[in-house]
């Protein structure tokens, strides 16, 4: 790795710039008996992301990367890529800087990402495929100078997602374990960072759905890796490949990712908004799904964080996803 890995001095002078900014977002202890006793009596802490500045972490990220912008790339702006959750943070972040924004979006993005995105102030310019939308992207950098802010990657991104991780240890100091959704690495590799730096007895897992497990593949392979297909609905947690610098802090610091189905995340939700009164969207069920399925023996009896990462999601998307995890979350319960 040849850009900056980060540090405990870098990730708290990241998190005092940002502080006026962004949420400190709380970390609550779990009240469900249910969950205590699927999970041998753990203690289940909950650092609610999902509270954040425009409904997800990805805010922390945006921000971070602005800040480090010169005079004159402020002056020629920002473009970024993004099917939703990205964007949002983005064209928030541009507008709390004063900074001209030119958000690309994929069609398939969410209605409502899409209309948040637009309330922030942002151009908003949708193509038709990802392709497209990187086509133009490079295009927006390359003929009006505008600096690209990556979803995930980058040591700015790192740092700023990195806040997450610095807070929960302060927050839950003697923690044993921390579980993590993975979609690019951008949120694990600043958690992991943090948490490592802070707590290096603290494990750190990443869960990644079956059908987007690109970090997975990466980590067989041993290099920043493609996946052909993409198939999930936890739609946050689907870019189909790694990049090198968020991936390499994952091999160095993350103990373990495992991989979860559509039908044990949509469940995850379910007992989010049955158990703990939280609606979220399928990229923070992933959380649960993994506490309550591939690492509950793990994690049983230990001082367990998830972090609910965000709660972007429409009505419609929200309703399809509890009834397909209302059906199966006795099982993943039992």
């Amino acid at each position: 790795m040849t850009l900056p890995e980060p540090t405990l001095e870098t990730i708290r002078q990241r998190h005092t710039e940002l502080s006026s900014q962004v949420v400190r977002t709380p970390t609550i202890l779990s009240a469900s008996d249910r969950l205590a006793a699927a999970l041998d009596n753990a203690e289940l802490y909950l650092k609610l992301e999902l509270f954040q500045k425009t409904g997800t972490f990805k805010a922390r990220g945006a921000l971070s990367v602005i800040a480090s912008l010169s005079k004159k790339e402020k002056q020629n702006g920002i473009t970024a890529v993004s099917a939703g959750n990205h964007a949002i943070a983005a064209a928030w972040a541009a507008r709390k800087a004063g900074i001209s924004a030119k958000v690309v979006m994929i069609g398939s993005a969410n209605p409502l990402r899409l209309a948040r995105a637009q309330a922030e102030g942002a151009e908003i310019i949708v193509k038709a495929s990802p392709t497209d939308a990187f086509a133009e992207v490079d295009r927006l950098v390359a003929e009006e100078g505008r600096t690209f802010v990556h979803p995930f990657e980058g040591p700015h991104t790192t740092l700023g997602a990195a806040g997450v991780g610095y807070e929960l240890a302060q927050d839950v100091p003697d923690l044993d374990a921390v579980i993590v959704s993975i979609g690019g690495g951008g949120l694990i590799s600043g958690v992991a960072s943090a948490i490592k730096l802070m707590m290096p007895h603290c494990k750190v897992y990443g869960v990644e759905p079956i059908g987007a497990a690109n970090t997975m593949t990466s980590l067989n392979s041993g290099k920043a890796s493609v996946i052909e297909n993409v198939n999930t609905i936890a739609d946050s947690l689907a870019p189909p490949y790694s990049l090198p610098y968020s991936f390499g802090l994952c091999q160095k610091y993350v103990d373990e990712v495992i991989t979860v189905s559509d039908e044990d995340i949509c469940a995850g939700v379910a007992i989010y908004q049955e158990e703990l009164k939280l609606a979220v969207e399928p990229a923070a069920g992933a959380t649960l799904a993994a506490a309550l399925g591939p690492l509950r023996e793990k994690i049983a009896g230990e001082k367990v964080a998830l972090v609910v990462c965000g709660a972007n999601i429409n009505a419609e998307n929200y309703a399809t996803a509890l009834l397909k995890g209302r059906s199966h979350m006795d099982a993943l319960l039992s």
